[in-house]
């Protein structure tokens, strides 16, 4: 928040103890220095608010530490390679590239790498903890607690407004791709991330259906998918987001019923206006046809219990017919009963042991 101009210095030498260097609100210009990988405890980047004109900057994946980096409002252009080395970004918790000139597809095999995003404990079995609380020891200076005398901070955007985290608590996850020239579908890599708390795509030409699989992002307390050319209904699944406080789905093509129940009763108008074709609670529309049934199984769960229940149909049905046969030849044939019964039974025994 001052008025430096001109390029950031190619100067970050090797073996660096630079935990987190922030640059945000200023003039400043060309591109990323590349010597910010010797940089190996650097836990926070924030060069938003710059005129930075760069690529996006794979090469920090290979920083082991990094938690948040911030590119938001620079101009940041070109496609976001797919192809990337499993061991990237390993501790990432905070990535905002939003209003950049980023284009073509997401990268899901980005999302697929995040390992900070992922399995974390839930907020209520986990010591909460403040990102960069400390600075590495140095000889027999010690390890100097920064708790008191330094907090980092940075913004995010919540509910289309710029928001301050003072602290940044380890726990916390985003993912800002906003305002960008991103097109495609929404990779279903995303829902694999299931401590992710605030995910904001909106604002680019995304388009194709909202995959199921975000209703496993369990911590999600924002989403934002607002202002895309998304289709189709709005998942069912979402409504097992209880944490969920903000949705914006406005100004897309979605189409059908609106989702009901948990934290879908508390959305306004304002999560859906922009598509023409929704109906439903809190929308005044009217839904014509009969409101879908909720699942009550996940896929896999309820393709078996069709596969089963076929099964015994086919086997009860064959077992009357079978029944309904040997009857007729035992009255017919005056053959005795109890053989008839017998043969009956073992052909029952088979069927049940099939159908099971």
């Amino acid at each position: 928040m001052n008025k430096f101009y001109g390029r950031i210095p190619n100067l970050f030498v090797n073996n660096s103890f630079l935990s987190t260097l922030s640059l945000n609100g200023n003039q400043l210009e060309g591109k990323l220095p590349r010597s910010l990988v010797n940089c190996s405890y650097l836990e926070i980047l924030d060069v938003g608010n710059n005129n930075l004109n760069d690529t996006f900057p794979h090469w920090l994946g290979v920083l082991p530490s990094l938690k948040v980096l911030i590119l938001r409002s620079n101009r940041f252009r070109g496609a976001i390679s797919n192809s990337v080395p499993a061991f990237y970004f390993p501790q990432l918790k905070i990535i905002d590239v939003a209003q950049n000139d980023f284009m073509g597809l997401l990268p899901s095999n980005y999302f697929k790498i995040l390992k900070g995003m992922r399995d974390v404990a839930p907020t209520d079995k986990v010591k909460l903890e403040y990102i960069d609380k400390w600075v590495p020891c140095v000889g027999d200076a010690g390890c100097r607690q920064l708790e008191n005398d330094y907090k980092d901070s940075v913004k995010v955007v919540m509910k289309g407004l710029l928001v301050d985290l003072t602290r940044i608590l380890t726990i916390f996850t985003t993912i800002d791709f906003s305002s960008n020239q991103l097109h495609g579908p929404i990779p279903e890599e995303l829902g694999e991330l299931n401590s992710l708390i605030l995910l904001n795509l909106s604002h680019n030409s995304l388009n194709g259906q909202i995959p199921l699989s975000l209703g496993k992002l369990a911590e999600l307390e924002s989403l934002d998918l607002s202002s895309n050319k998304l289709e189709g209904r709005i998942p069912e699944q979402l409504t097992k987001l209880t944490f969920l406080s903000i949705l914006n789905l406005s100004h897309n093509e979605l189409v059908g019923h609106i989702p009901e129940g948990k934290q879908f009763n508390t959305f306004s108008n304002d999560s859906y206006i922009g598509n023409s074709e929704l109906c439903g609670f809190p929308l005044t529309k009217k839904c014509e046809e009969p409101r879908p049934p909720s699942p009550q199984f996940d896929e896999e769960e309820d393709s078996t219990a069709v596969f089963e229940w076929k099964f015994a149909v086919a086997g009860y049905g064959c077992g009357l017919v079978l029944g309904l046969s040997l009857g007729y030849i035992a009255f017919t044939t005056g053959k005795p009963w109890c053989k008839q019964v017998r043969l009956i039974s073992y052909f029952r025994a088979d069927l049940a042991t099939v159908a099971s």
